[in-house]
């Protein structure tokens, strides 16, 4: 009975559109664990190297704030800031945070780097 239900219809894979999408459809286990792999692959490493980059522009922005900490008086190129007016501990605790912020991303960076050449080099 189930033969004759079945006697005018086609198999499904004669009716599978034969382009490039119906190839990817039918695809094997193997094909399909590589595809998939390949786009994880792709987008772990692409990402990766952005967070490098980050890392990069981050470790630059600090050391230029650092540098920039140091102009005590910003605001006008001919005298120094009044030594009442300077606040040496603040100063001090600034320095030092961007000092650590410095060490911290440059850690990072060396941990990413090195990570990276693992993964995908």
């Amino acid at each position: 009975m189930a033969e004759e239900i079945n006697k005018g219809i086609n198999s499904p894979a004669e009716d599978l559109p034969k382009g490039r999408f119906g190839s990817l459809l039918t695809r094997n286990n193997k094909q399909l664990r590589e595809d998939r792999a390949y786009v994880i692959i792709k987008d772990a490493e692409k990402n990766y190297r952005r967070k490098i980059e980050d890392l990069k522009d981050a470790l630059d922005r600090l050391k230029t704030d650092r540098d920039n900490y140091l102009d005590i008086n910003p605001g006008n190129t001919q005298t120094i800031i009044n030594p009442t007016d300077f606040k040496s501990e603040e100063f001090i605790a600034n320095d030092l945070k961007l000092g650590v912020d410095i060490r911290n991303t440059e850690i990072m960076l060396e941990i990413a780097e090195k990570r990276y050449s693992e993964l995908f080099k």
